[in-house]
């Protein structure tokens, strides 16, 4: 069970990644060694997966930012899962999803022509609803 200290390392390691603990110990009101052992139980028990960092895509050239609802065509959705695999550049996270469709992908594509490329090939394996992110 989390106590009220670990969901504010949780908190603070969701903000800042980064942060020493000394830092940590800091804002947790312990000493740095104390906020080092509670992430280390944290990451132990699995409660802390791992640590990434944030990166901008348009900063990177890609410039279209997209959500597909993909309804595949059949009850065996391995000709879309491998088709996805070949498309790892432009894929940001592929969720399997109820409701609707059966997967929501978000996409980040350097411009429409490879967006329609990439819609054009997909529609080989599963039909599919398009939505454009316009503002974060």
């Amino acid at each position: 069970m989390l106590d009220s200290t670990d969901m504010r390392i949780l908190e603070e390691l969701s903000n800042n990644s980064r942060i020493t603990m000394k830092e940590l110990g800091e804002k947790s009101h312990l000493t740095g060694q104390a906020a080092a052992d509670r992430v280390a139980k944290l990451e132990d028990n699995g409660v802390v997966e791992g640590y990434t960092i944030k990166v901008n895509q348009v900063k990177l050239g890609y410039f279209v930012h997209a959500f597909i609802t993909v309804i595949t065509e059949s009850i065996s959705h391995q000709p879309y899962l491998s088709f996805i695999k070949t498309q790892e550049q432009y894929m940001i996270n592929n969720y399997k999803i109820s409701g609707e469709g059966c997967y929501l992908l978000e996409c980040k594509f350097p411009s429409h022509e490879v967006l329609d490329r990439f819609l054009e090939d997909l529609n080989k394996h599963a039909n599919y609803k398009l939505s454009i992110v316009i503002k974060k």
